[in-house]
């Protein structure tokens, strides 16, 4: 017997525009259940678990102890570029000058997230 990942749980301020945020980063819609002001917002991942966000009282105040790791469909730094520009921001550049490596960057309420290298950029380095 095991367990299955339902969900990944999210703790935030504001639970619909966090969840916007993600929605966007993700290509995937918060649910249509959930609107402006709602204190529980979920965004479903296709095969995967949802992201669940959860309105909390308290802000975030030191590193996360888990975090998402993403693999852009795209070259790693147009993702990067295109995560900055819906407001991420970037908190470690973990990138190496040979394409290894990866960025740490963190959403608009400071959660840090890393940004891997994609398919391509793999499949470039090892030709």
């Amino acid at each position: 017997m095991v367990s299955v990942l339902q969900n990944v749980a999210i703790d935030c301020a504001d639970a619909y525009e966090l969840a916007r945020f993600w929605g966007e980063v993700t290509g995937c819609a918060p649910d249509p259940e959930d609107g402006p002001g709602a204190h529980e917002v979920q965004v479903t991942l296709p095969g995967g678990p949802a992201l669940y966000f959860n309105q909390v009282p308290e802000p975030k105040t030191v590193k996360n102890r888990i975090h998402l790791c993403l693999r852009p469909e795209s070259a790693r730094e147009e993702e990067i570029e295109r995560l900055l520009g819906l407001g991420a921001t970037l908190v470690a550049d973990r990138r190496e000058p040979g394409g290894a490596g990866w960025a740490v960057l963190a959403d608009p309420e400071g959660n840090e997230f890393c940004v891997l290298r994609s398919a391509s950029d793999r499949a470039a380095m090892s030709s």
